[in-house]
């Protein structure tokens, strides 16, 4: 059976590690060649060449697309995977690293896929973005991080239609908890002086950290972007692990305010 990756371009944002490296690693096997736009280059054997460069620095990320399209002749995959979390309460988050994350998580997918078009358009190529199930039952104390994740999902909902007149397609690809370097990344707002919230908003990040670390590999990821990526006519969001789709189809069956009941009785304590 013919391989229809292989010969194909791939140029994916924050595959140093963790998710991104998890998908350069199975793409190369499959025959990809391999580029990476990461803020600390590693280097990798499934990686040809590696940038270093910040997701929101605009004018250097085009000049990289377009090194890579002249050294290649062509670019077919652009994966949207860097990201970063913040926690903590809302009412305590420093505004900086509020808008750090939206740029980070959501605004650079939404402009970087627009500078990935003009090459994509060429080849009939695939965006991949990666979004997360938080995306679809939003956390407490993870309010800004799970709203990113939600507009991953609807932006690619809606550039799929935009884009699909030049025979390219998009997906949105959902993991759960997933045991990654992600969590130890994690930046921690939780500037409390009252000692009992403090403990109670730490205690709810912590699990949720818990169930990170027990998830999951970055490889039951990347499987599922492969799959994705060898589909005629990929879905528009998919949902890794049976747990985490039986979780992502639970808005359907139930209502919003029983959701976030739900949610509440597991993470959140009784403010005191």
């Amino acid at each position: 059976m013919k391989n229809i990756l292989k010969g194909k371009v791939a140029v994916i944002t924050g595959a140093s590690s963790g998710i991104g490296l998890a998908i350069a690693n199975k793409i190369h096997k499959e025959g990809v060649i391999v580029y990476d736009i990461s803020k600390v280059v590693v280097k990798h054997d499934c990686i040809k060449n590696g940038y270093e460069a910040d997701v929101n620095d605009n004018e250097n990320v085009s000049k990289i697309l377009e090194n890579i399209f002249e050294v290649e002749g062509h670019i077919d995959i652009f994966i949207n995977n860097a990201g970063f979390g913040i926690a903590g309460a809302i009412e305590y988050s420093k505004p900086v690293n509020v808008y750090n994350q939206i740029n980070t998580n959501l605004s650079a997918y939404i402009v970087l896929s627009g500078l990935a078009i003009k090459y994509l358009k060429k080849s009939k190529g695939r965006i991949v973005n990666i979004s997360s199930v938080g995306g679809v039952i939003p956390l407490p104390f993870q309010a800004t991080y799970s709203a990113t994740k939600a507009g991953v999902e609807i932006f690619s909902r809606a550039l799929s239609n935009e884009v699909k007149p030049y025979g390219m397609k998009v997906t949105a690809v959902l993991p759960g908890d997933t045991k990654t370097g992600f969590t130890a990344a994690r930046v921690i707002d939780n500037n409390v002086e009252n000692k009992s919230q403090k403990d109670d908003i730490r205690a709810s990040i912590a699990k949720m950290e818990k169930d990170e670390q027990k998830g999951m590999t970055p490889d039951s990821v990347a499987k599922v972007v492969v799959k994705v990526l060898k589909k005629k006519r990929p879905p528009l969001r998919v949902t890794v692990g049976f747990q985490y789709k039986c979780v992502a189809i639970l808005p359907r069956l139930l209502s919003t305010k029983f959701i976030n009941f739900v949610v509440r009785k597991l993470y959140c304590k009784k403010a005191k």
